[in-house]
């Protein structure tokens, strides 16, 4: 997968400083055993705690996909470089299934046909 320089960069400073115990060169390496933690794990114990916290309700790692497609999507990135990125088979998954549209866009949309339609404000 083809990262970002700077979090290639973030990922491999956090890397050297785990635990001695990590030989095999996991990024996220559980300290007491050198291995990485079951992704089952992480998400009862972290992710769905801190979630439902800040009132986001239950969220599995799918929820970061998802979310990931709506981010590219709002940010202009062209759909076939998002299905390459997303390694979606048929471009119609990354549209219909994965990709949401998000707030800011929708209110930016309907702004456009409201200054459309009505007659600009005299002051």
């Amino acid at each position: 997968m083809p990262l970002d320089r700077s979090l290639a960069e973030q990922l491999r400073q956090h890397q050297s400083r785990s635990t001695p115990v990590n030989t095999q060169g996991w990024v996220f390496a559980n300290p007491a055993t050198g291995k990485p933690y079951w992704p089952g794990r992480i998400q009862k114990t972290w992710l769905v705690p801190a979630a439902e916290k800040v009132g986001l309700g239950r969220i599995g790692w799918h929820t970061f996909r998802h979310s990931h497609s709506s981010l590219l999507h709002a940010l202009g990135v062209d759909l076939k470089v998002q299905q390459e990125l997303l390694r979606h088979a048929d471009i119609r998954t990354t549209m219909n299934i994965y990709t949401h549209a998000v707030p800011a866009a929708l209110r930016e949309a309907n702004s456009k046909v409201v200054r459309l339609v009505l007659p600009a404000q005299v002051a």
